[in-house]
């Protein structure tokens, strides 16, 4: 893929992880952060160069959306890099696709709670069982849409 091609799906993946994220906030940020956006990550997968753009999608939605401010901000682009990257390394090491669920799950489910327990002063247990039981979804969903885009660039 050209240069100009991975911009211009770098920046239409930024849009549709911030826009998702816009339309499903009352669920991503409440007990149970179902944050469906998430999901996206999984395309680091297919898409490699997508692992930074992933990581400013989260930075970006958190700018705009989550007010706890510059530790969330930084630690949600962390995670989201950490997380793309993960996805990356279960395609580079020939894994099974189903393990892509599990840095969706345990990535943002285990780090974001290190921060927003100091934040929110909610203890880091109750914080990691709410995150990574929310990230089940977007962990599954992530798979699927793998699987999905697999099968048609394989035909395409």
């Amino acid at each position: 893929m050209n240069p100009v091609k991975k911009l211009t799906l770098s920046a239409i993946i930024i849009a549709i992880y911030v826009v998702v994220m816009f339309y499903t906030q009352s669920f991503a940020f409440g007990q149970y952060q179902i944050r469906i956006a998430t999901s996206l990550y999984s395309l680091s997968y297919l898409y490699p160069f997508l692992v930074v753009p992933l990581g400013l999608a989260n930075l970006i939605s958190n700018t705009v959306m989550g007010g706890l401010g510059p530790l969330d901000m930084a630690g949600g682009a962390i995670v989201g890099l950490a997380t793309a990257t993960i996805v990356y390394l279960i395609k580079r090491y020939n894994l099974s696709d189903w393990l892509i669920a599990l840095p969706i799950i345990f990535i943002p489910g285990l780090m974001v709670p290190v921060w927003l327990s100091y934040l929110i002063h909610v203890p880091y247990p109750v914080l990691a069982v709410s995150l990574c039981i929310g990230q089940v979804v977007p962990g599954i969903i992530g798979v699927l849409l793998v699987k999905q885009l697999k099968k048609i660039t394989l035909k395409g």
